[in-house]
């Protein structure tokens, strides 16, 4: 009965949108790929916000639910049926009346499974696509025959692409650039690349933790954004890691190809924050540093996640914190189906190298512990749970000045748990944290 209903639901708010779209004929900015769309998407709205009259998708509204809610400007109802009657007259007002609606639509696209964008790109029509991240082994391949099938159906988007639009893609990745060739297939279509490699078109110089003093925990990083003959130097708060600053070079590389200059566009990212859950700093209980990665989990983000810890644990160094030890809590990831037990293994060996008290939650993550005893690190310094709570009331009690300590897991997990037990300010977590809303919390 619910999947009837979901089904009656997405086919009303599907139509209303399709008219809305044909009435309003807003532009549009299509972000995808499988690692970074919704920091990339957020960074975009920041970049744009305050010269154009846009829209994004809240949360990570990337569905056959959510799209529609984005283009409706309508909240997500969950099960509520009386919401939904709510959000279907507000759409059908929308397509009788007019109203002020947005220049600029930003709406983050994702595939949980074959045939999610290949629908959409038979209504939508964008003048921007981005494809963030395409790793090798994406989340959502157990839905999949292969990852070049994943591959398939993010490029599916580009076809929605207006002649004379622009494709812009995450140049330092090898799958991600291969849609280049889809190109040709769009007339006057354009390409801009974004990345930390030379041959980027917008790309990042002189990577650096950010501090606000110098015996502080990195407060972000800071770098210096490349465009042409252009430079400009631009601090992202609140996130850690390389992959963290990303969205905000996929961020200038829409804006430029809008025709902002990369001034006006830096000046415009100052006020960019990286969404909750996602490589996020907050401080911790016992003078600590937690590094909350908790929305979800891809064998290439936590690789990223877990390079990103080594990286605050020197940057702790550097700022003249005694360091005490670099804590990764990790919890199963899931939909790599065939790939899955290798890949936690994979893990747990990058574990091995990168921190010095591994804690795992869920039933998969066990092949994460096994692959850290096989790289090496001593059976006393991993601990197990099944559940996330549990692991939380745990390092609540190990934890000691001068840890830092990352959590991450794929949603269902609900690692965010862990980082409510050990936050310093835990009376903030419907703020700072993923999933606090009445939904999220019955599950």
């Amino acid at each position: 009965m619910r999947t009837l209903f979901k089904k009656f639901i997405v086919v009303i708010i599907t139509w209303e949108a399709r008219l809305v779209l044909r009435k309003y004929k807003p532009k549009i900015i299509a972000v995808t790929g499988s690692v970074g769309k919704t920091s990339t998407k957020d960074a975009i709205f920041a970049a744009l916000a305050k010269s154009e009259h846009v829209r994004k998708s809240q949360k990570s509204f990337n569905s056959e639910v959510g799209i529609p809610l984005t283009i409706l400007g309508a909240p997500n109802a969950w099960n509520n049926p009386f919401r939904w009657l709510i959000n279907i007259i507000d759409g059908l007002f929308l397509i009788v009346f007019s109203a002020r609606y947005p220049k600029w639509l930003i709406l983050e696209v994702g595939a949980d499974r074959p045939g999610d964008i290949r629908s959409l790109s038979g209504w939508l029509r964008t003048q921007v696509v981005v494809v963030t991240r395409l790793p090798e082994t994406p989340v959502h391949v157990e839905f999949f025959d292969s990852p070049e099938a994943v591959v398939e159906e993010k490029a599916a988007l580009i076809k929605t692409l207006q002649p004379g639009g622009t494709l812009v893609l995450s140049g330092d990745d090898p799958h991600t650039r291969s849609l280049e060739r889809r190109l040709p297939e769009i007339d006057g279509a354009k390409l801009l690349t974004f990345g930390f490699s030379k041959e980027c078109d917008v790309r990042g110089e002189e990577v650096s933790a950010l501090r606000d003093k110098e015996d502080a925990w990195p407060a972000g990083m800071t770098a210096t954004i490349v465009a042409g003959d252009s430079r400009a130097r631009l601090n992202i708060r609140g996130a850690l890691g390389g992959h963290a600053f990303l969205p905000a070079l996929g961020a200038a590389a829409v804006a430029i190809a809008l025709g902002k200059s990369l001034e006006q566009t830096v000046g415009a990212l100052a006020a960019y924050e990286p969404p909750a859950g996602r490589m996020h700093l907050l401080p911790g209980i016992k003078d600590t540093l937690i590094i909350d990665d908790t929305y979800n989990a891809s064998p290439a983000a936590t690789e990223a996640a877990l390079e990103a810890l080594a990286l605050a644990g020197r940057a702790a160094l550097d700022g003249g914190i005694t360091l005490g030890r670099r804590i990764a809590v990790l919890g199963d990831m899931l939909e790599l189906g065939r790939v899955s037990v290798a890949e936690h293994r994979k893990l747990g060996i990058l574990c091995a190298k990168t921190c010095d008290l591994l804690i795992t939650v869920g039933f998969r993550a066990h092949d994460i512990a096994q692959g850290a005893l096989d790289g090496g690190m001593a059976d006393a310094n991993i601990l197990q749970f099944e559940d996330s709570q549990a692991a939380g009331t745990e390092l609540q009690n190990l934890l000691k000045a001068g840890d830092v300590v990352l959590v991450k897991g794929s949603q269902s997990v609900r690692t965010e748990r862990v980082v409510k037990e050990v936050m310093a300010e835990p009376e903030r977590a419907n703020e700072l944290l993923v999933r606090q809303d009445v939904e999220w919390n019955k599950r």
